[in-house]
């Protein structure tokens, strides 16, 4: 039962033939989802378990920014997460997410790709993936 003084994150509607509509009810953002072709879907939007490992990069290169504009690092914009969600059946869910991230040309220094990759590895959806979920994570830094 929801808390009465805790306010709603989002608000998710079915709109049929296995596609939903979620809005971000403070921005009225909108995300719709739509099952995979190989569960019954017509793949024409991200999977809710797309949204998933697609989450944990968003998390990571957040985090990441947020380390940037702390340490006042302003080459950090451009960097890239490519993200490749793997299923397991039996029972049907994601096994492993695999996320390159490539960092733009700054010439960090070992101490900040330390610190970077840190942030990373102990983002909130990082921390909050079942430990079952394989997190298969590289990066890989220009000159």
């Amino acid at each position: 039962m929801q808390n009465k003084n805790m306010a709603y994150t989002s608000e998710v509607t079915y709109l049929g033939e296995l596609r939903t509509e979620a809005v971000h009810l403070q921005s009225g953002n909108k995300i719709v989802t739509d099952a995979p072709k190989d569960n019954h879907g017509k793949g024409e939007a991200f999977s809710p378990t797309d949204l998933a490992a697609t989450s944990l990069a968003n998390c990571m290169l957040t985090v990441m920014g947020i380390l940037a504009q702390k340490e006042g690092i302003t080459q950090f914009n451009g960097a890239v997460a490519k993200v490749t969600k793997v299923m397991y059946a039996e029972p049907r869910r994601i096994g492993e997410i695999h996320v390159i991230i490539t960092m733009p040309a700054n010439n960090f220094t070992e101490k900040e790709k330390k610190m970077y990759e840190n942030a990373a590895h102990t983002c909130p959806v990082a921390k909050s993936l079942h430990p079952d979920v394989k997190q298969v994570i590289e990066f890989n830094y220009s000159a």
